[in-house]
């Protein structure tokens, strides 16, 4: 879960401030970084009538993100939780899966991803 969120929150910086090697405020940049919420993200990535009008890659990317962030809520708060290691090893592999492919969309989708995810919704 903290792979996919650590990637959002690169990403929403890098794109609304600029990514490394750019003429950016670090200031900024870390604002941005840090504006991400776990909750509000969820939320978010909830909505199907807006995810579905992304990138399928997105699309992907916020289902898993919803699941990934419901099982670390189990794992940190469920003390009963029991894990299989195999279950573990395939989520693994799956978020290095959908982070890859988040990460090949597109800079305008992931930049309204990213919009969409930190900024309040205003209807127009």
């Amino acid at each position: 879960y903290y792979a996919m969120f650590h990637c959002l929150a690169v990403c929403c910086a890098d794109l609304l401030v600029g990514g490394e090697g750019s003429n950016r405020s670090e200031p900024a940049w870390r604002q941005v970084y840090r504006a991400l919420e776990h909750g509000a993200a969820r939320q978010r990535c909830n909505r199907a009538a807006i995810i579905r009008k992304f990138p399928e890659e997105i699309q992907d990317f916020a289902d898993k993100f919803v699941i990934m962030q419901q099982k670390r809520h189990q794992a940190d708060y469920a003390p009963e939780a029991r894990y299989d290691k195999d279950f573990v090893l395939q989520d693994i592999d799956d978020i290095g899966e959908v982070i890859a492919k988040f990460q090949q969309v597109p800079v305008k989708d992931r930049r309204a991803f990213a919009v969409y995810l930190l900024l309040p919704l205003r209807s127009y």
